[in-house]
């Protein structure tokens, strides 16, 4: 039949091997027959585009400008971008990757910065047929890889036969000579591999890099795919985009089907290698979709061949790492002695069998470009199959005969290390000098088998939207594959990466570039897979929560101290600057000084007030708002806390982060706001969200141990700041009095109790009352002790140990002092001060700065910052 014919078309993708894929006649003659154009159906914002045979192929259109077939079921539901529906949808969609915290962390020389997740609205559609064909060949280039990686653990006939030079062993910096002999659990080294393709100018697809270390990029996809299912669900929905929720499924039951024991129920933990990681969001967000545990190596011990994860109420053992550190850095015992993030002794464990790694270690070995152009004859000789995806030419310049082809043909040639592990830098012969080629060949003679040649590519361009117009990028797409059983499972989207111009040759977002979602059509109903639990699904009933790391633990509790330093810092500039809004002078206002002075008293940092009529008021409360690099100004509070909140993502809820940015994103501003009432606006917005934080913490956690290091972190900073206040304001105070005790019920968030109850009475006593010593008011300092008596209560300790531990007995003390304070004691004057009053404070700070101390030691530090003893010396 006519309809259903197929012709096969010879694709050159390599020097060695040209390979058929299948295209249907059907899609040619409907590609040529279109007769729908960008124009008619979307609008201006496609006119004007170069020439698709000028640039290479064109994603979008054809050789005569009408849309792919694939593409215009998309077009035709894609609202107008110049529609206001269209740029509402957008604005909601860049506001949610900016709620969510998405980004990718850039680190130079200089400084680190988190640089918000580039997303384009636009997705790359991919036809079924063609998805159908990558489905085939990935899995088989992942299966080959695994039988060449037993092949170079085990009896290692490639190198026997020749089919494998020895330097990709003996040379080859990512083979891990310390695990040779072993296999790991159900023979599988790769439980998430990742592929990056390119289209060449004939429209076919070339691998150009794979990734089997530690795949990164799975987790953004995730987040691409939310955002932009949301942003064009009528879209989504009549394009029949195939799910991807099935994939991560499929990765979690890889994981639990290599552990040695508990396979129904293991533990799993993702070791990050920390917020210094460039991807330490998509680490911490795959984390939390996959309901497993992120840590940290230092977070790890192994103890009798056992790893285990280090909490508070002990060890836990661990069935499973989830790898995201690169093979060398796992275990600084027998691999990279100098690593800081690995786990020592891992490999012990891993050889007695108790620990299983994903990926297995080692397989960075298969991960270097020289490997790239023995495939065909190894998928032949291990699989008895030809390779059906093809890498883009390369020439490995170990093998005397590629060597030759790349010296007489070096144009439009790329050189690259031959191991991904070696550092030689990547040059494009074409853009250099005769004299720098020369000498970038000289190296290359020199030491020809730590390089490869890769041909250059022209990729393939797609449209991005930028400012309501459309320019073209080239395109690089990341596809995902997952352990299925005994083969593997392509995610049905991947990751689309273009660059940061249409001549960009790096895809990366640390240059600029940015992501797309990519869409897999289906030509059948979608398959509904939602890896929510379902509702007839029977489930073990649990309270269980006792897997809380020290590290968690410790930026749970800084995270509470900041988030109320911020607060008491805010309410007191904001009284400060309120009293200020008339330019009268410190005489007619002098509770003003004793309010800035508290923002400041703990810092040691002396304030010089400058404020006299007529001057402007940045001269004494803008540095202590928006001077970040000042000591205990707001903005450097609020930094520090956002700080905290990234290395808790897996920790906290997502109504929580959204407070934290929105705090942040106030004072991340590039100029200063110059009206009183803007200074005011920020400072009000970040009283009334910290306040939104704080009764998040209460109402929404469960009481766990995480919640109780926060809370005890809130509970103890808000004492810390109350007592600051206190003694910078009421033991010398100034006269007349009543301002400075109003600033005070007012920072306290105490006034409109005391008004019920005293009306405009405002004495010392009644004030010291309602906010030291009133158990009523949840914000007095004794209420605040007694809440802190609670948590430290409630933390893990040995049982059977009748006696107190030293926090209790601190906090104790403090409590005890505070209750039995007389009023009247601490309102007395000897001369012009209150000296009971600052004894009694001054003493219950120092037990509070003591328990922070005793809990920091007790509970959140395991060791001492290692030594490696190989860089010792003497």
């Amino acid at each position: 039949m006519a309809s259903e014919s197929k012709v096969f078309l010879p694709v050159s993708l390599s020097p060695r091997l040209s390979i058929l894929l299948p295209y249907t006649t059907t899609m040619a003659q409907s590609q040529s027959q279109s007769s729908l154009t960008p124009h008619e159906v979307i609008g201006d914002i496609f006119e004007d585009q170069p020439n698709p045979t000028e640039t290479g192929f064109d994603e979008l259109r054809d050789a005569d400008g009408h849309l792919r077939p694939h593409w215009q079921a998309f077009v035709r539901d894609l609202p107008s971008v110049n529609s206001p529906d269209f740029s509402q949808r957008w604005r909601e969609a860049q506001q949610l990757i900016r709620e969510n915290g998405v980004t990718y962390n850039v680190f130079d020389e200089q400084k680190a910065s988190l640089r918000p997740w580039r997303l384009d609205p636009l997705p790359v559609v991919i036809p079924q047929q063609e998805a159908e064909h990558l489905a085939k060949a990935l899995p088989q280039r992942a299966r080959l890889f695994e039988a060449i990686l037993a092949d170079m653990y085990g009896d290692q006939r490639l190198l026997a036969e020749g089919l494998l030079p020895p330097e990709f062993v003996f040379a080859n910096p990512g083979y891990l000579r310390p695990l040779h002999g072993t296999t790991p659990p159900n023979k599988r080294y790769l439980h998430l591999y990742a592929a990056n393709m390119g289209r060449d100018d004939q429209g076919y697809w070339h691998l150009l890099r794979d990734r089997t270390q530690a795949p990164t990029g799975a987790g953004y996809a995730l987040e691409n795919r939310i955002v932009i299912s949301r942003l064009l669900p009528e879209a989504f929905k009549n394009c029949q985009v195939q799910r991807i929720a099935s994939f991560f499924q499929a990765l979690v039951n890889s994981l639990r089907s290599i552990a040695h024991k508990n396979r129904d129920n293991p533990r799993i933990v993702l070791v990050s290698d920390g917020p210094t990681s460039e991807a330490y969001f998509e680490q911490a967000y795959l984390a939390r979709y996959l309901g497993i545990t992120l840590a940290e190596g230092g977070d790890l011990t192994v103890r009798d061949r056992q790893v285990y994860l280090k909490v508070l109420g002990g060890l836990q053992p661990v069935d499973v790492l989830f790898r995201r550190l690169d093979d060398v850095l796992c275990d600084p015992l027998e691999l990279q002695h100098d690593s800081f993030k690995g786990v020592t002794g891992l490999l012990q464990a891993i050889r007695a069998k108790t620990v299983s790694v994903a990926n297995a270690l080692g397989v960075a070995a298969v991960e270097c470009p020289a490997m790239l152009p023995f495939l065909p004859s190894l998928c032949r000789a291990l699989l008895g199959e030809e390779l059906l995806l093809q890498s883009a030419p390369t020439w490995w310049c170990g093998d005397p005969a590629q060597m030759k082809q790349v010296l007489d043909r070096p144009q439009g040639l790329v050189l690259k290390a031959a191991f991904a592990t070696r550092h030689v830098p990547t040059v494009l012969l074409d853009e250099c000098s005769t004299e720098e080629r020369q000498m970038h060949l000289a190296k290359l003679k020199a030491n020809p088998s730590q390089y490869v040649a890769q041909q250059q590519m022209t990729l393939s361009t797609v449209p991005i939207l930028t400012e309501q117009k459309t320019e073209q990028r080239r395109l690089i797409l990341r596809a995902y594959l997952a352990a299925d059983q005994d083969s593997f499972l392509m995610m049905p989207g991947g990751l689309a990466c273009f660059g940061s111009t249409n001549d960009s040759r790096s895809m990366s977002m640390s240059t600029g570039g940015g992501s797309k979602d990519a869409w897999v059509l289906s030509h059948a109903p979608v398959d509904p897979f939602s890896r929510l639990p379902k509702n007839d699904a029977p489930v073990e009933l649990t309270r269980a929560g006792g897997d809380l790391p020290s590290r968690a633990a410790d930026n749970l509790f800084w995270l509470g101290r900041y988030a109320e330093r911020a607060e008491g810092s805010a309410r007191l500039l904001r009284s400060a600057l309120t009293r200020l809004t008339d330019q009268a002078s410190p005489g007619d206002h002098p509770e003003v000084p004793a309010l800035l002075c508290a923002v400041v008293a703990r810092s040691k940092e002396p304030l010089a007030l400058q404020h006299q009529k007529g001057a402007n008021l940045d001269l004494d409360v803008y540095p202590l708002v928006f001077h970040a690099l000042r000591p205990y100004s707001l903005a450097s509070v609020v930094a520090d806390w956002h700080r905290v909140a990234g290395l808790l993502r897996d920790r906290i809820s997502l109504d929580m982060w959204r407070v934290v940015s929105s705090v942040n994103r106030l004072f991340e501003a590039k100029t200063t706001p110059r009206s009183t009432g803007e200074v005011l606006d920020i400072l009000d917005r970040t009283v009334m969200s910290l306040a939104a934080f704080g009764g998040l913490a209460t109402e929404s956690m469960t009481r766990g141990e995480g919640w109780r290091f926060l809370d005890l972190g809130r509970k103890l900073e808000r004492c810390l700041s109350l007592i600051t206040l206190m003694l910078a304001t009421l033991v010398s105070p100034v006269q007349p009095e009543s301002f400075v005790l109003d600033s005070i019920l007012e920072v306290a968030d105490a006034r409109m109790t005391y008004r019920r109850r005293y009306m405009n009475q405002v004495r010392a006593e009644a004030v010291l009352d309602l906010v030291l010593l009133d158990e009523t008011n949840p914000r007095s300092l004794v209420s605040l002790l007694l809440d802190c008596q609670a948590d430290v209560a409630g933390l893990p300790r040995q049982s059977e140990n009748a006696r107190l531990s030293a926090e209790q007995r601190l906090i104790l003390n403090s409590l005890t002092s505070i209750q039995l304070a007389n009023v009247d004691d601490l309102t007395a004057k000897v001369g012009d001060r209150r000296q009971r009053l600052n004894d009694v404070l001054f003493a219950v700070a120092e037990d509070l700065r003591k328990l922070s101390t005793v809990l920091t030691n007790h509970y959140l530090t395991h060791l001492q910052t290692p030594r490696h003893l190989a860089s010792t010396t003497g």
